[in-house]
């Protein structure tokens, strides 16, 4: 399914090969992706379990978001909140508005389930310009602390600064 198309960019439902392309794309900048995670997200999109939105650039994949209709796990897992995951956007192809694009995308079917939608963000560096754009938008901390390895943290507890860290944020879409 094709969610939004100019001259430029393409944001689409995932494809099977994209797993591939995927994988190749974030080796070029040093990240090491697991082929197998994005085939269980094809898998899961057929199954009608999560959303996954691919943004493309003249042709060549820029990105992609998940969203799952309701959070697995945190402080909006029992509430029934859909929940923003895995949102990235190749180093070559940022700062040309195709995150914004995909997490627009993601936002307006997020609203089809809730008034609200969450997202759990690193608190590490290489989070950094994630961090950056999800504030842009509009979300704040949903109050309950930093979570690790999904468990809420207790104050004072020791914890690793990994991608494990993350602090939850959610936006009114009404």
């Amino acid at each position: 399914m094709i969610y939004y198309e100019d001259k430029n960019i393409l944001i689409r439902s995932m494809k099977e090969d994209d797993a591939l392309n995927l994988v190749k794309g974030f080796k070029e900048q040093g990240w090491n992706k697991p082929i197998e995670q994005y085939k269980q997200y094809f898998i899961e999109q057929k199954n009608d379990e999560r959303y996954v939105f691919v943004a493309e650039f003249c042709g060549d994949i820029a990105g992609y978001v998940t969203l799952l209709p309701k959070a697995l796990s945190g402080p909006f897992a029992h509430r029934k909140v859909p929940e923003i995951c895995d949102f990235n956007v190749l180093i070559k192809y940022q700062r040309r508005g195709i995150g914004n694009l995909i997490l627009d995308v993601a936002e307006k079917i997020a609203a089809k389930f809730s008034n609200t939608v969450s997202l759990g963000v690193g608190l590490h560096c290489g989070y950094g310009a994630a961090q950056r754009i999800y504030i842009k938008r509009g979300y704040i901390p949903d109050g309950s602390g930093v979570w690790f390895m999904n468990k809420q943290l207790e104050p004072y507890t020791d914890c690793k600064n990994d991608d494990d860290l993350v602090l939850y944020l959610s936006k009114s879409l009404i």
